[in-house]
């Protein structure tokens, strides 16, 4: 059976290396979204934009309602993984 298996999974195999670099790539860039330090960074700049007035107070809460979402949701995400 792992003659016929390797015969008609051979075609397969270019598939299966995209899908695992795909899945690489994504499970980076969701680490590095989720990225707690990074958050933490850009509420930072969002603070400074608002003391210097870039930026709105209305621009600024969004953001901060945003990237606190964004840590609440890694949070989360790290809690299920290591159930």
């Amino acid at each position: 059976m792992g003659l016929l298996s390797a015969v008609f999974g051979a075609p397969l195999a270019p598939l299966k290396g995209t899908v695992w670099v795909a899945e690489q790539v994504r499970g980076e860039a969701e680490k590095r979204y989720f990225d707690p330090g990074a958050i933490r960074r850009q509420l930072e700049e969002v603070a400074g934009a608002r003391e210097r007035g870039s930026i709105s107070d209305d621009e600024a809460d969004a953001l901060e309602r945003e990237l606190v979402g964004r840590l609440l949701e890694g949070r989360r995400r790290r809690t299920e993984e290591d159930r």
